[in-house]
Parts: C-alpha cells; sequence; structure tokens
C-alpha cells in the first residue's frame, strides 16, 4: 500500500488535501513513515529522515502518525475482504493477499471481485484502493504496483513472461540493495537477463534466493495464501533522539525497553525462550547478541539483566549508540535463533 498513513491523515483533515504531506516524528531521526502524492512530487517518498523532506519541500506538512487509528481502519477494510474469502493474508496494515479461486460470491472472475472490493472500500472508508489479480503471489504483487493510485492491473498467464522480462531486478521479492549490487557485477539488470540465467548458475551465486528467482524469472510461484501465520518474535526498539555513549544512560534506555517488551509480551500473549539484544552505533553498523535459556520469558527484570549481560560482549569502538532493541524468539524452544527478526487467483490489496 502506498501512502495510506498519508490517505488517512489527508481524508480526516480537510485543510491537508491537495497539499505535500508526510507522516512522521517529530525529533531529527524520524523518518517518514509515509508520502501522500503531492509530496512525492519533490521527491520525497517513505523510510528518509523527516529532515530530509523538509530540505525538498520546506512547506511540506509533517502529520504525527495516528497507528491506533490505522490499525482500525485496516481491520474494517479486512472485514471487506472476508466477506468474499477467508483465504486473507495480512502483510502489514496496508497490505494483503486474498486467493479467491473460490470466494462467497460466487463471482467468477477475480477482477470483477478486486473491483467490488475497490468500490466498497471507497463508499464505506473513503479510501481508494489499487489491487493486482494474478495466478501467484509475486505477478499479483507486482500487478497491484502498476498502476497508483486507484489501479487494477490483470496479468494473464500468455502476458506474464513479457512482463517479467521488462521488470528491473530490484523488483523481485527478496532482492535488496545488496543483492542488487551483486546483481549488477553479473550483468543482470532486468527480469530479461535473469530469464537468460540458469537455476544452478542463479544458486551458485544466491543460494537459496537463487531457487525462487529462477522461478519467478519463469513466472513460477508456489508459495501459498496464509490466513494464520504463527508469531515468531516480539520485540521493540528505539531511536535516540542524540547518540549516547554513557554505559548508565545506555542500561537507563534499556530499562524502558524491558518495561515495553513485557507489555508486548503479555499483549501477544506470547512465550519464547530467546532473548535477543540489537545495537546499532553511531556508524550504523548493527551489532546483535542472543541468548536462549530454559524457560519462557516473560519479566521486565529479567530482559535488562539479560540485555545488560549480553551488551558486556559488544564493542563500541568508542562509538555511540544511535539504536537499541530488545525481543523475545524461538517459542517452542527448537534451536537458538540468532536472527534477531522482529517480525489460484491472488489479489494483494494496497490501500491509498
Amino acid at each position: 500500500m502506498d501512502a495510506f498513513y498519508a490517505s488517512v491523515e489527508q481524508r480526516d483533515c480537510p485543510e491537508y488535501r491537495g497539499k505535500p504531506l508526510v507522516v512522521g516524528g517529530s525529533h531529527s531521526r524520524s523518518v517518514v513513515a509515509a508520502a501522500s502524492y503531492e509530496a512525492r512530487k519533490f521527491g520525497i517518498r517513505s523510510a528518509i529522515p523527516v529532515r530530509k523532506a523538509l530540505q525538498l519541500c520546506p512547506h511540506v506538512i509533517v502529520a504525527p502518525p495516528r497507528f491506533d487509528v490505522y490499525k482500525s481502519i485496516s481491520l474494517q477494510i479486512r472485514s471487506i475482504f472476508n466477506e468474499y474469502t477467508d483465504l486473507v493474508e495480512p502483510l502489514s496494515f496496508d497490505e494483503a493477499f486474498l486467493d479467491v479461486t473460490e470466494n462467497k460470491k460466487g463471482i467468477t472472475l477475480a477482477q470483477d471481485i478486486a473491483q467490488e472490493i475497490k468500490q466498497e472500500i471507497k463508499s464505506e472508508l473513503h479510501l481508494t484502493a489499487s489491487a493486482g489479480v494474478s495466478y501467484n503471489k509475486f505477478l499479483a504483487k507486482i500487478a497491484s504496483d502498476m498502476q497508483k493510485p486507484d489501479g487494477l492491473t490483470v496479468i494473464h498467464p500468455k502476458r506474464a513472461l513479457k512482463i517479467i522480462s521488462k521488470l528491473p531486478i530490484e523488483s523481485f521479492w527478496g532482492v535488496g540493495k545488496v543483492t542488487a549490487r551483486r546483481m549488477h557485477e553479473l550483468n543482470i539488470f532486468t527480469g530479461k537477463d535473469l530469464q537468460g540465467k540458469s537455476p544452478r548458475y542463479l544458486v551458485k551465486h544466491f543460494g537459496k534466493l537463487g531457487i525462487h528467482l529462477a522461478e519467478f524469472a519463469k513466472g513460477e510461484d508456489h508459495r501459498l495464501v496464509e490466513p494464520f501465520r504463527e508469531r515468531l518474535s516480539v520485540g521493540c526498539e528505539r531511536t535516540f533522539r542524540e547518540d549516547i555513549y554513557d554505559r548508565n544512560e545506555i542500561f537507563d534506555k534499556f530499562d524502558k525497553l524491558a518495561n515495553e517488551l513485557e507489555r508486548r509480551i503479555k499483549r501477544a500473549d506470547f512465550q519464547g525462550y530467546t532473548f535477543c539484544l540489537k545495537i546499532k552505533r553511531d556508524d550504523f553498523k548493527i551489532i546483535s547478541r542472543s541468548i536462549t535459556v530454559e524457560h519462557t520469558l516473560h519479566a521486565a527484570a529479567e530482559f535488562l539483566q539479560l540485555g545488560k549481560e549480553l551488551f558486556q560482549s559488544v564493542n563500541l569502538e568508542n562509538h555511540g549508540i544511535r539504536l537499541a532493541g530488545f525481543s523475545v524468539s524461538n517459542p517452542e524452544n527448537k534451536e537458538t535463533d540468532h536472527s534477531c527478526v522482529d517480525t489460484q487467483l491472488l489479489i494483494p490489496f494496497e490501500w491509498e
């Protein structure tokens, strides 16, 4: 979903409509959570610092986020989805996959379902939605990005390979900045370049991801829509207004993180055995440490103690700390989790 938060703010505040607006925090290290289409004309995009947005457009409106409101609207949209199918896989507040091969209303064409859902969202919530329709997740997601805002794109199997051949490699699932650079070094810039490489070649250079890339290049994606996902971790992190060097001040921040993590653990009714500490230095280097215990973790006092113990092995090399995070994972105690991750016809919806 593009500009979901920004579109909600413009919907609720008439004075924001038609003006460049970003949703983000007020302190100097806040990042843009969403940018309106008016703001995008100035080169503003989500995830850039708010201060950069203000440089690009000094008169841009900065609206504080209202996540409770966005969550409430997201649930309303999901209830609309459930009128058509129970096979809904939410990816975030603003994006979901739907499998409508068999739908509750007996509608034959997926694109007709997509159009009905778009109209229902607009009439009930006064927001527009973009949808992509195709025969697998990868292509449905690609389709949903092709005509925004308020778009509806269908990728038919007969057109799939031609469309894939024209895609920049950055559009492929799993390809981030680092992987894209490696691909460019191998003269892989588009889907057509990817189609010219053998699965063996891609696995050699990109490991398990290479298997998926080889399939995507052929228009294949075997992932199913998964309505229910097991929660694998609960975490929280904070970016500080200023870099912190003093150990006592760092531990004060740890104490706040520990209490916040306890609240989230209780709210999620989650039990895990692995605690993870995440540190981002002022040079943006990320350091993580984890430990697995024999009992489930749920108390702030224990989070604080483990955080302090793990911090002893963190070498700051005279750098300050920009960000700190705590998380709990490994719900079944099957193995130590060192990743520290916080967390048919298909229609991926992205509501504006």
